[in-house]
């Protein structure tokens, strides 16, 4: 890479102090000359860090603007702070924009303008927002994107003036999807960035605690070693969870629909205590659809703590009804919540096996017919993509999920129980009017 000169606005000695604070494998990767790039890296190895800097310096060095799109808009926010933190330390003026609606859409997007007209766009990953710019391109965890064929068709004529350049950096997550597809296109520059390979050259972690911690084979081949795993084993697919994510939602409740006259919203609750959380999915019914309004979980919580957080949900008008996790430690928690709000609006469900195959066949057939609408969220779609389908010696139907810090598929049970919880149809009272009424003179007056 070409030094900067004065006119971008950084000095050698500033980009010289940057690059002293990354690991030989960043440095190689902010350095590259190569128009096309494709780097599969570990979690936690600093894709986005290393690309954003590699992306603030070739933009001032090509005085071109750069798009950055992340798989959804808290990504997308994170990046673009690693921008800022650049410009810090690379004593660069830059002008930050904050946010805008992308052309009248709910997309939302980050602008930070550099010096010599650059700008840097951070934007949520989607065929709308990859059109309509001319610049570099950084797709940042592209395996995560939603709809990701049609955002990899949307942004490719952004490179054809000026010989624009694109990075596509991720950490796997299964086999369909663009990600992997190019993986062995000529084109491109490949780079793989195991969590061995980066310890071996300076990263601090202990590895045999994150080993052990994780508790997972699938997800420590995958996750830290860039293994594209084989989903034969999985209920739920990387690809199936993908189709369901909207970037426009988040995990965050939305009492104004909560509160919304009209609005049909179902709750599941799946209870933990301290080896699990507590998950609280909120669905909306829409039409056909049920949009996700929001995913509560609390960790290690006392249970009068989950009931009020709970009981907070159910006092809002646009709660039609909550199944509520009553197997073991949740039993009491149902019964109070039922006892307070009535078991026409609160049930508790105790989970069997015939009944978890009935709430996970009903989640999966739901997400099969393109109905569920849920936040793009790694931790959702681990939790979900956690869950095995497994048949016993004795012909017996099994489901299952490797416990791990995050839980034990609690997000995935939780989602399930609120679709469980609008299959009883439950609306408002209504009121039959029967005619005047009328009196005898029969009986005593």
């Amino acid at each position: 890479m070409a030094a900067a000169d004065s006119t971008s606005g950084v000095t050698e000695a500033a980009v010289r102090r940057s690059m002293a604070a990354l690991l030989p494998y960043q440095q190689a990767a902010v350095l590259s000359d190569a128009r096309f790039r494709w780097d599969c890296w570990a979690r936690q190895t600093g894709k986005s860090f290393t690309f954003s800097l590699r992306r603030v310096l070739r933009g001032l060095t090509r005085r071109r603007n750069q798009i950055i799109l992340s798989a959804g808009e808290r990504q997308s926010r994170e990046v673009m702070e690693k921008v800022r933190l650049h410009c810090r330390a690379l004593q660069v003026w830059c002008d930050w924009h904050g946010y805008g609606f992308f052309r009248g859409t709910s997309f939302r997007q980050l602008e930070a303008r550099l010096p010599g007209g650059v700008r840097i766009i951070g934007l949520p990953a989607n065929p709308m927002t990859a059109r309509g710019f001319t610049g570099d391109v950084f797709l940042d965890e592209f395996a995560m994107h939603v709809d990701d064929e049609a955002i990899w068709s949307a942004l490719f004529p952004t490179l054809l003036r000026g010989e624009g350049e694109l990075d596509v950096a991720s950490t796997p997550r299964g086999r369909k999807n663009v990600f992997y597809k190019i993986r062995e296109n000529a084109r491109f520059r490949h780079q793989t960035v195991t969590l061995a390979k980066a310890v071996s050259t300076g990263l601090d972690v202990d590895v045999a605690a994150m080993r052990e911690g994780i508790g997972d084979d699938l997800a420590w081949r995958q996750e830290f070693c860039c293994e594209f795993v084989d989903e034969a084993t999985s209920f739920m697919t990387h690809d199936l969870i993908r189709r369901c994510q909207d970037v426009r939602l988040g995990t965050t409740v939305d009492w104004a629909c909560l509160e919304r006259m009209g609005a049909q919203v179902y709750v599941g609750v799946d209870v933990g205590r301290f080896r699990d959380v507590t998950a609280i999915w909120l669905w909306e019914r829409v039409g056909e659809a049920f949009v996700t309004r929001g995913v509560e979980v609390l960790q290690t919580a006392p249970f009068g703590e989950q009931e009020a957080v709970i009981g907070r949900i159910l006092d809002q008008r646009g709660v039609r009804r909550c199944c509520i996790d009553a197997t073991g430690l949740g039993l009491q928690l149902a019964e109070r919540l039922a006892e307070r709000y009535g078991e026409h609006r609160v049930e508790g469900v105790m989970f069997t096996a015939a009944l978890k195959s009935e709430l996970a066949g009903g989640l999966r057939v739901s997400a099969e017919r393109g109905i569920l609408q849920i936040p793009v969220d790694e931790t959702i779609a681990n939790d979900w993509h956690s869950m095995s389908r497994l048949v016993t010696s004795g012909g017996h139907v099994r489901f299952d999920a490797d416990r791990s810090s995050g839980g034990h598929a609690d997000r995935f049970w939780a989602a399930a129980l609120g679709l469980h919880a609008a299959d009883e149809l439950v609306g408002d009272v209504d009121v039959v009017g029967g005619g005047r009424l009328r009196f005898a003179r029969d009986g005593i007056w």
